[in-house]
């Protein structure tokens, strides 16, 4: 039973419900967060190491390229180095120190297996306050040790 005021919709739904508020797709946020992974300390990178770390083909990587660059993320020339516009560095930090909590997050937890996967699908889909009570959680877990113990040994525990 489907409580009052509470409306249940698909992956995709929810999706599209967002889709004004979210110009960038999971896709774009992909490029985005790589592209400042590999060029945050040089401020730009190239489009082949960009595709090879993304596992796409460069004709690929390049479509996308360009239309970050007319959104402003990027300035980019055919042939040329990708170089970050101050949007496009400001949201692949962003983006960067997102997948990293979350990875922190899982962690934490204790998953143990195909963390890189469950951090991907789940760094496109979790609303911004989700994500911020996932920061406050693991500042107060690094700020008391002891309660990371506490968890750890109940997981074990739980475990068996």
């Amino acid at each position: 039973m489907v409580r009052p005021g509470k409306e249940f919709y698909t992956v995709r739904g929810y999706a599209l419900l967002r889709q004004d508020d979210n110009v960038l797709t999971p896709s774009m946020e992909d490029y985005l967060e790589m592209a400042y992974r590999l060029g945050k300390d040089k401020g730009y990178t190239r489009m082949g190491d960009l595709a090879e770390a993304l596992h796409v083909q460069p004709p690929s990587a390049s479509k996308m390229v360009q239309k970050l660059a007319e959104m402003g993320f990027f300035n980019y020339e055919k042939y040329g180095v990708i170089e970050f516009t101050d949007l496009g560095r400001e949201t692949g930090e962003y983006l960067l120190q997102r997948h990293e909590t979350i990875e922190k997050f899982l962690i934490m937890i204790g998953v143990k297996q195909n963390i890189l996967e469950d951090t991907e699908k789940m760094e496109h889909n979790i609303s911004d306050e989700t994500y911020q009570m996932i920061i406050l959680f693991l500042e107060f877990m690094q700020q008391n040790v002891q309660w990371q113990e506490m968890y750890k040994k109940f997981a074990a525990e739980d475990a068996h």
